[in-house]
């Protein structure tokens, strides 16, 4: 991973990053979501920074290439929230999805987390691969804790359970 940098959000990110989101979001994959739909994008310290909870975002030099939030929704629960790499930085060769989600494992690990939930849209194949492979399994929206914060753009629903004993991901294997 060549000059790539992930760190907390602070607030001087806030105007790249919501353009990287809604870019992917409305551009790429044609999502009819506005800025106003997502309130969290203006009060990210509010929405994420509190509790279990913490938000993320990977520089590329000043330039914001992607992002990942955790939102504290009780029970020693979080939902996996806006983790979103910019086209251009996606796939091995910068890594920055994975270390991405590494950085959250870290998080939820020294916060004694005993779970991950999370929320996305049927559009984001790539996603759901890169879920499957790093320990998330599909699950119903009945599964759902009550908590969690259910998004309209939301159809498919994932799980990881947290096992602080050996908190590493699974090998990644080709064609699976």
């Amino acid at each position: 991973m060549t000059d790539i940098t992930i760190q907390e959000y602070a607030s001087n990110n806030m105007d790249d990053l919501i353009q990287m989101i809604l870019a992917i979001q409305q551009q790429e994959f044609k999502i009819p979501i506005t800025r106003e739909a997502q309130p969290d994008l203006a009060n990210i310290p509010t929405f994420y920074q509190q509790g279990n909870g913490n938000f993320w975002v990977a520089l590329h030099a000043a330039e914001v290439v992607g992002t990942i939030g955790l939102i504290d929704i009780g029970n020693q629960q979080v939902a996996l929230r806006k983790m979103f790499v910019n086209a251009a930085y996606r796939g091995s060769e910068y890594g920055i999805a994975r270390s991405l989600l590494e950085k959250a494992l870290d998080w939820v690990a020294k916060k004694d987390v005993k779970s991950i939930y999370l929320g996305t849209t049927e559009k984001f194949l790539a996603a759901h691969r890169f879920y499957e492979k790093n320990g998330f399994e599909k699950i119903t929206k009945n599964e759902l804790p009550p908590a969690f914060p259910i998004m309209q753009v939301d159809t498919v629903f994932y799980r990881r359970g947290i096992d602080h004993t050996a908190l590493d991901f699974p090998k990644n294997t080709l064609g699976k």
